[in-house]
C-alpha cells in the first residue's frame, strides 16, 4: 500500500506533507481572524473585509486538507505554524503576503505529489486550493501597492 515510486514518495510521506500544509493553514486562519480585526484606518478597511473572507476560505481549506489526510490513513495535525503580529498593517500585511507565498509553493509541489501517487481527486482539490490563495496573494499585493511575487515550487 505504500510502496515507494521511483521517486521515494510514499502515501505516508505525503500525509506528512499534507500535515505541514495543514498547519499552514490553521496559521492562516489565525492571523486572518487577527489582522482583519486589528487593521485601523480608511486606507486597511477594504483590505480588513477581505481578510475577513481570507480567513473563511483558508477553513475550507483546512478541511478539505484534513479531508485528504484521513482518506489517506493519517491524522489530521492539530497544530498551526507560528503566527507573527506587529503593530504595523504594513508589516502585517507582509507576514501574510510571504505566508501566502510559501502556501502557494507547497501546493504546487503537493499537486505534483499527489499526481505522481495517482491520487488525482486530491490534486484536483489542491488545485481548486491554489486558486484561492493566488487570489489572497494578488489582495495581498494589491493592497501593498506591489506587483503580486513569484511564489516558485517548494523542492
Amino acid at each position: 500500500m505504500s510502496n515507494p515510486n521511483k521517486s521515494g514518495l510514499t502515501r505516508k510521506k505525503l500525509i506528512n506533507f499534507l500535515n505541514e500544509d495543514l498547519s499552514r493553514e490553521y496559521q492562516a486562519i489565525i492571523s486572518y481572524v487577527n489582522y482583519s480585526q486589528v487593521l485601523k484606518g480608511a486606507a486597511y478597511m477594504n483590505i480588513a473585509d477581505e481578510l475577513t473572507i481570507h480567513a473563511k476560505e483558508e477553513l475550507d481549506h483546512a478541511l478539505q486538507v484534513s479531508n485528504h489526510i484521513d482518506y489517506l490513513g493519517g491524522m489530521p495535525s492539530v497544530t498551526p505554524k507560528p503566527v507573527r503580529t506587529s503593530e504595523k498593517a504594513e508589516e502585517m500585511l507582509r507576514f501574510d503576503l510571504e505566508n501566502e507565498r510559501e502556501t502557494i509553493r507547497h501546493y504546487r509541489r503537493r499537486v505534483k505529489q499527489a499526481d505522481e501517487l495517482n491520487e488525482f481527486a486530491i490534486a484536483e482539490s489542491l488545485r481548486g486550493i491554489l486558486v484561492q490563495e493566488q487570489d489572497h496573494l494578488i489582495s495581498l499585493a494589491t493592497a501593498l501597492g506591489i506587483d503580486p511575487p513569484d511564489p516558485g515550487i517548494a523542492d
